[in-house]
């Protein structure tokens, strides 16, 4: 029997993409972006996705929503419904229930249309206000998002950042959807916006009721938004648990050594920072066993042979670790 309370459910996902090689016969070769990743998002929840860049993280989200690459393995669910083997028509009409927030907040705006024309495009594209009832759901986005009502006919180029951001976050909310997948929505932004936009993606959650799965490398802003925290490495998820579980007791080798880059709130504070040998490798050379284990300072000699399978640590039903340090 499924669970009511899940919005979003994704089961052995793997998202795979074909790169040519050099030379005229050469065949193309695939590359595992995500590989074999399970996971579940409840209603109104925030689940937070964390890793180094190239991980796979954005690939995931994008997978979600059918852009870029799509699932070629396993299989996500939007409120019990398989979305990853849809038809195009019939994924059209539910994509507005899914909607995506991306990092550029200029590069993912028209530069040619004023926000009046943009946001209008969206309503008419959806079917649902054209007119006078446009501009005034228009009229009512823009102040929902904190922007005034005479930027309606600017241009993208007149923004700041954060106002931008804001923008493409109206964008999102125009079809009223039940789930947004916000990919580094705050990491081209300063500091100081930072935290406005995040406190109004927050603010907008409690007045809508949404869902957010939440892609960032920026570990303070994961924990601050998220309700439960995802941990990404090489395309597989390595842990995944309620947010202050996580960071106040993480419990893979890699999570400890991510928490342990951020640094202390007190000045002066002094902090353990575990140090990772090497560098992450590529989609293309991932190790045998477990893939961590190159880089491990806990790493066993088992860990180069078995790989690990994401489970339940024993008494910890809510947190889910792939790891061979628990059996």
């Amino acid at each position: 029997m499924k669970d009511q309370n899940q919005l979003v459910t994704g089961r052995d996902v793997t998202v795979f993409f074909s790169l040519k090689k050099n030379g005229f016969f050469a065949k193309p070769y695939k590359v595992r972006a995500v590989n074999g990743v399970s996971f579940d998002i409840k209603r109104g929840e925030t689940l937070g996705l964390v890793g180094e860049s190239g991980c796979g993280k954005t690939t995931l989200g994008r997978a979600m929503i059918r852009l870029g690459h799509g699932v070629t393995g396993g299989h996500i669910e939007f409120n019990g419904r398989d979305i990853s083997s849809m038809g195009k028509r019939e994924f059209r009409a539910l994509r507005k229930d899914i909607q995506m927030i991306f990092q550029d907040p200029f590069g993912s705006l028209n530069p040619r249309l004023t926000i009046g024309q943009m946001l209008a495009e969206v309503l008419k594209v959806h079917r649902l206000a054209s007119g006078e009832a446009s501009r005034k759901r228009i009229l009512e986005l823009l102040d929902i998002v904190g922007l005034q009502k005479e930027y309606f006919n600017r241009y993208p180029h007149e923004f700041s950042g954060g106002q931008r951001q804001r923008i493409g976050i109206a964008r999102a909310l125009a079809v009223s959807p039940s789930f947004i997948i916000c990919d580094e929505p705050v990491s081209a932004l300063d500091v100081s916006i930072q935290s406005q936009i995040i406190n109004l993606l927050k603010d907008l959650q409690k007045e809508f009721g949404l869902t957010y799965f939440f892609i960032a490398h920026d570990l303070s802003v994961v924990e601050y938004i998220s309700d439960r925290v995802a941990v990404m490495y090489l395309g597989k998820i390595v842990e995944i648990a309620d947010s202050r579980s996580l960071y106040e007791a993480p419990r893979h080798p890699y999570t400890e050594a991510l928490l342990s880059a951020i640094p202390l709130p007190v000045p002066g504070g002094k902090k353990h920072r575990i140090l990772l040998k090497g560098d992450q490798p590529g989609p293309l050379n991932i190790p045998s066993g477990c893939s961590f284990h190159p880089r491990c300072p806990k790493a066993m000699p088992e860990c180069s042979i078995r790989e690990p399978v994401l489970k339940s640590p024993p008494g910890e039903p809510d947190r889910q670790v792939s790891c061979l340090l628990y059996p």
